[in-house]
């Protein structure tokens, strides 16, 4: 029985880190893919556990050999998800979240076949505005251009299968959660039991 593959992107600052945060609390069976990258860890990250911080030498290497599912660029510097990573936990019937921008969702969609794809939206770009300067971390430089990504990442929320606006954080929570609980409704994570269920009715007529 193979897991279940959720794909979330947002625009940075929509909160999506806290709503991540409160879904792997709530399932201890869903499983957040390390990605790996290039850039230096923040206070408080851990290698292994926020990313796999990878030399650019090392990630260009995994590239060559055709190792992520999905790559890409920002503030010159790599972010990317391997394929092994998330294949090993597929497989063991484990289910996989990938926190990914647009583009990588969209390599990975194409690469992996069955997947549920979550977009979370901020509820207006003055908030999302708002939020990005009140986290403090970055100049203002580095802000003025993940607002310029925000404003194109949104046009591929058709893309998706599900839209989260992420205006009232209980609700939203809500949300995602009734999203993962669907997933372990569908026929092929259940078999087992359905055919216990069909052979109590003396099996297919």
């Amino acid at each position: 029985m193979r897991g279940n593959l959720y794909i979330v992107s947002a625009p940075s600052g929509s909160g999506k880190t806290t709503l991540l945060q409160h879904l792997l609390k709530s399932f201890k069976d869903l499983n957040f893919s390390v990605s790996h990258t290039t850039r230096r860890p923040r206070q408080g990250e851990r290698d292994g556990v926020d990313y796999f911080f990878t030399g650019r030498e090392a990630f260009s290497g995994m590239i060559a050999r055709g190792e992520f599912l999905e790559w890409a660029e920002f503030n010159d510097q790599l972010y990317g998800t391997t394929r092994v990573f998330v294949e090993q936990h597929l497989e063991k019937g484990q289910d996989v979240i990938l926190d990914i921008d647009v583009q990588g969702a969209r390599q990975v969609k194409s690469k992996m076949g069955e997947s549920t794809a979550i977009f979370i939206l901020p509820p207006s770009f003055q908030e999302l505005e708002r939020r990005l300067k009140a986290r403090m971390l970055e100049p203002d430089d580095v802000i003025r251009r993940r607002l310029e990504i925000a404003r194109r990442e949104i046009h591929s929320y058709s893309d998706y299968d599900y839209i989260v606006i992420n205006d009232v954080l209980e609700k939203s929570i809500s949300l995602l959660e009734s999203i993962i609980v669907s997933g372990t409704a569908v026929p092929r994570r259940q078999q087992g039991r359905i055919e216990e269920i069909i052979a109590s009715f003396g099996g297919l007529a």
